[in-house]
């Protein structure tokens, strides 16, 4: 294949470490065309993966993905990059598993170490109704081809030998859906990566460019405005987050979509002892432990809208006290940092996928606090559907005719903090 990305091996690594010679960009710079087949607006993970597949699956390659600041400096910098496929419907089970496959053969497809780390996934129940819900959701992964089960307290100590699985415990723990395919990833990897694959094939990656319009004559989009100059182009794809209505707005598409800040936060690196990534909606948190040591915490987005990225007090003090109550070992750890990302929520929170009704356009939006583990299925299956102009049978159920039609897809049982 032309433009593929050179191997070296580890002695030719080693030998060009040692020479002092620059490393080649992973990307390049380009002069912004008056004209493109696709622009892709978002440079995060969903953009750069449909970008990647258009031009790998389907020799699509006079494509644009402009993002107003640096790629992946959006949501896919601001996640917790937690992979997981054990969600509560068939068609959303089935679209996480295929992303999860995806990602476990990304590093070689790619030739790029994503650093993906396959550790298991525990949501834990603290009363008879969430228990009920995880073996509902249990026996549906099952159904569905997921590994998936619920196991005991007991087990859940052997697991994670820090938490408090004692009956003394201000919020006893009766059991948990364990979904041991479940991992963390390096999300900038994947990013990097992405960008990659997709500039070895000919993709423009345009960093610094907003757009700041999106044309449309008759329903047919026609191209963007940008800050950089106006750009022609058949087919526009939002794959934005945290202002993906209003990016649609631009091409007179209504999104039923809410912008909500979802706060996390990150500790001093301590020595490996978490090897699950472990999860409570009770007391919405949810905490893994990176391959540096550092113990990442999050929550559920904030109870109001905004475009905020900025962290508080009181998400810290809350956090940090439904933590200690999971692990009481942990009360000498030091937060470093917290920050936020942009969560665009749904009414059933699942997404919103494919064509509009101007033709041309092309959304992958509304992914809530969950989009990062949607990147590779989300590029391929966009990338299907603007190569050939029908939708693929996967992202069908996501349709933005959906919610005129009331066949929702109800995720906010496993999607609403399951990180």
């Amino acid at each position: 294949m032309k433009n593929e990305t050179p191997r070296y091996s580890a002695f030719s690594l080693a030998r060009r470490g040692l020479s002092g010679k620059p490393w080649p960009p992973a990307w390049r710079a380009h002069e912004l065309r008056p004209s493109y087949d696709v622009v892709i607006i978002g440079g995060g993970v969903h953009g750069l993966a449909t970008a990647h597949y258009l031009a790998a699956n389907h020799d699509i390659t006079n494509v644009a993905v402009l993002d107003k600041g640096y790629i992946g400096g959006g949501g896919s910098g601001r996640n917790t990059a937690i992979l997981r496929s054990n969600y509560l419907t068939p068609e959303g089970i089935a679209f996480y598993d295929r992303s999860l496959t995806l990602y476990r053969h990304l590093a070689a497809d790619l030739n790029f170490n994503v650093m993906f780390s396959q550790r298991g996934h525990m949501t834990l129940a603290h009363n008879d109704s969430s228990l009920r819900t995880m073996r509902w959701r249990a026996e549906v992964n099952k159904l569905c081809g997921v590994d998936s089960d619920v196991i005991d307290p007991n087990e859940i100590a052997k697991l994670v030998p820090r938490m408090d699985v004692s009956s003394e415990a201000r919020y006893p723990i009766l059991g948990a859906l364990w979904h041991p395919p479940g991992g963390i990833i390096r999300h900038d990897a994947v990013v990097w990566g992405y960008a990659r694959g997709a500039d070895r094939r000919g993709v423009h990656i345009h960093q610094n460019t907003e757009v700041v319009g999106v044309d449309a004559i008759d329903d047919r989009v026609t191209g963007v405005r940008t800050s950089r100059g106006p750009v022609s182009a058949s087919v526009v794809v939002n794959c934005t987050a945290g202002w993906s209505s209003l990016v649609s707005d631009m091409a007179g598409v209504e999104m039923p979509v809410q912008t909500f800040p979802l706060q996390a936060a990150v500790t001093e690196p301590v020595q490996p002892f978490l090897d699950p990534v472990v999860v409570s909606g009770t007391l919405h948190v949810y905490v893994s432990q990176t391959d540096r040591g550092e113990l990442v915490f999050g929550a559920s987005v904030d109870p109001f809208p905004s475009y905020s990225t900025g962290g508080s007090l009181e998400f810290i003090e809350g956090l940090a006290g439904h933590v200690l109550q999971l692990m009481p070992s942990l009360h000498r750890l030091r937060l470093l940092r917290q920050w936020a990302g942009l969560c665009d929520m749904t009414p059933d929170y699942s997404p919103i996928m494919g064509l509009t009704p101007v033709d041309g356009f092309y959304v992958d939006v509304g992914w809530g606090t969950y989009g990062f583990k949607a990147g590779p299925v989300s590029g391929e299956q966009m990338a299907a559907c603007i190569a050939t102009g029908r939708t693929p049978e996967l992202i069908a159920p996501f349709s933005l005719s959906r919610f005129a039609d009331g066949h929702l897809v109800g995720e906010k049982g496993a999607a609403a903090v399951g990180h």
